[in-house]
């Protein structure tokens, strides 16, 4: 009797073992700095059960739509204004989980060494996404190099500019692409993730760039159907730990501030 209660007990315990092995949780980021987060808790959710997989993106878009199709199960690389943008654009309905950090949006330029320095008509590149364009003409806008018809639209575009006094010419292009553009503009206006995926230190190299009172938290994003899973919330809990918040500020010397 003994052995066969010993058994069912040995057992039961495998049977548990295997069913937390089994939740997997597949989730989307960007390489830096969302990718290098997700692979430092990667072993602390495997011992909480959780198999963390981590598909790495280099654009916007697909993140979102892999999600909400249900092929991924989140993703980690985008801010609320970005996310409400992308939802009310493509018909989806993608929910935040937690915010973890903030990415300082910076402006570059190998031609100039100061905004004071840019010429009348001079080329400023721009991401072309609606909330990041938006949140690249508020920067200039408070660096005094143009004004907007309203200074709080977090998806204005060059159309939205009321006051151009240097005639600035804006290029507007994918994210990921404007890094590659920074020899062949006067000032470049690029989201921190790729900045730091180019060989940017933002807190050194940008001409100017957010404080750290920036509204644009990036966020751990999943669908209303799995965002309060017991592994969507672990996740989220790992991703707000003393462990990635001390991983944040010594990795990325102010490139990257937690946002908890």
């Amino acid at each position: 009797m003994k052995k066969v209660l010993l058994f069912t007990a040995l057992a039961a315990a495998l049977t548990s073992g295997l069913a937390q092995a089994a939740e997997k949780l597949v989730v989307a980021a960007t390489p830096v700095p969302h990718a290098e987060i997700l692979e430092l808790i990667k072993p602390a959710l495997a011992k909480e059960g959780v198999d963390l997989q981590i598909k790495v993106f280099t654009d916007y878009v697909q993140p979102n739509v892999q999600v909400d199709q249900k092929r991924l199960d989140a993703n980690y690389f985008q801010t609320l204004p970005y996310l409400k943008s992308f939802n009310e654009g493509k018909g989806t309905d993608l929910v935040t989980v937690i915010g973890v950090h903030v990415e300082p949006f910076g402006g570059y330029s190998k031609k100039v060494k100061s905004l004071a320095e840019l010429k009348d008509g001079a080329t400023i590149a721009i991401p072309n996404e609606g909330s990041n364009s938006g949140r690249a003409l508020i920067l200039l806008q408070k660096a005094g190099l143009i004004e907007l018809k309203d200074p709080k639209n977090a998806l204005a575009t060059p159309k939205d500019i009321a006051k151009n006094p240097k005639n600035f010419q804006f290029k507007e292009l994918e994210s990921a692409m404007l890094p590659r553009v920074l020899d062949q503009v006067d000032l470049d206006m690029i989201n921190t993730n790729y900045a730091l995926e180019a060989g940017l230190n933002p807190a050194k190299d940008a001409l100017v760039i957010e404080g750290s009172d920036s509204p644009y938290v990036n966020f751990l994003v999943a669908r209303p159907d799995n965002k309060d899973s017991p592994a969507m919330q672990k996740l989220a809990k790992a991703l707000t730990s003393p462990e990635v918040k001390a991983f944040i500020e010594k990795k990325y010397s102010g490139a990257v501030l937690p946002a908890f």
